[in-house]
């Protein structure tokens, strides 16, 4: 059965080549960019050495999961492996992959394995932290939704684990993390908005610290230092701004007239 890696990227030239690197021996390479001005569509471009291969841009962006539809249409391999840029398949995922291949069709989860600031992170609920990576083409795919898309099993497919893990080397440093972060929220509370959804600081301020809470403590973030206590922080003040967002963008408009202000 043959393999399609799938790579979604949009200004990834840090990362890109080495994710492309540990994709070489799959069947067929499809990069979909989203109009980077960085030299990402270069770099995917001297990767796609064979046949089968392509690499598309579409600047259009209306999220992730449309995104990585727009991506599954160029497969023509019989199952998708997909990949983000900033992550890495080690020789055992390989091989536990390759195995799957031979059997019969079913959804598998991979093991994330991230790295960030400084460390591998094993706790604080990081770890595993399994995703759903590879199925069958046209027997699964990935919803519509602007982030935190998910892989959809409208047929019910089975569900196994792979062994070995995905390396993921998700923040470049803290100006990286917060930006990312600042990006997810505010798509996280369009969504909300969308929905009628309405916020409150206080949601935020409890939200936040029950983020803290679980991973520092009840997922023995300590266990992973400093590392883990400033992943911990982070989250809880990321989880607050998604909060704080929804409710900035859902509260009474303000009087016509400036001067009643």
């Amino acid at each position: 059965m043959s393999l399609a890696a799938v790579v979604i990227v949009k200004n990834e030239a840090d990362n890109l080549a080495a994710c492309l690197e540990t994709l070489r021996w799959t069947d067929e390479l499809v990069v979909l960019d989203a109009g980077s001005q960085d030299g990402s569509v270069e770099i995917a471009r001297r990767y796609a050495d064979k046949n089968a291969d392509k690499v598309e841009v579409n600047a259009d962006w209306q999220g992730f999961g449309i995104q990585r539809q727009r991506a599954e249409a160029l497969v023509e391999s019989d199952w998708i492996l997909m990949v983000d840029a900033d992550e890495r398949v080690t020789p055992a995922l390989r091989a536990s992959i390759e195995e799957a291949l031979a059997g019969a069709p079913a959804i598998y989860r991979v093991a994330r394995l991230s790295w960030c600031f400084g460390a591998y992170i094993r706790h604080a609920g990081w770890y595993p932290d399994r995703v759903a990576r590879l199925y069958p083409r046209g027997r699964a795919g990935y919803d519509s939704a602007l982030v935190h898309e998910k892989l959809t099993n409208p047929e019910g497919l089975t569900v196994r684990d792979l062994e070995g893990d995905l390396l993921h080397f998700t923040y470049r440093d803290l100006r990286h993390y917060l930006e990312k972060s600042a990006h997810y929220a505010q798509a996280w509370a369009e969504q909300r908005a969308a929905r009628g959804k309405r916020g409150s600081l206080a949601a935020g301020i409890g939200h936040g610290l029950g983020c803290f809470l679980r991973m520092y403590l009840l997922k023995a973030g300590f266990l992973d230092g400093r590392a883990g206590l400033l992943l911990a922080l982070l989250s809880a003040h990321s989880t607050f701004a998604k909060y704080a967002d929804l409710w900035v963008r859902t509260r009474t408009a303000p009087p016509d007239d400036p001067a009643a202000r």
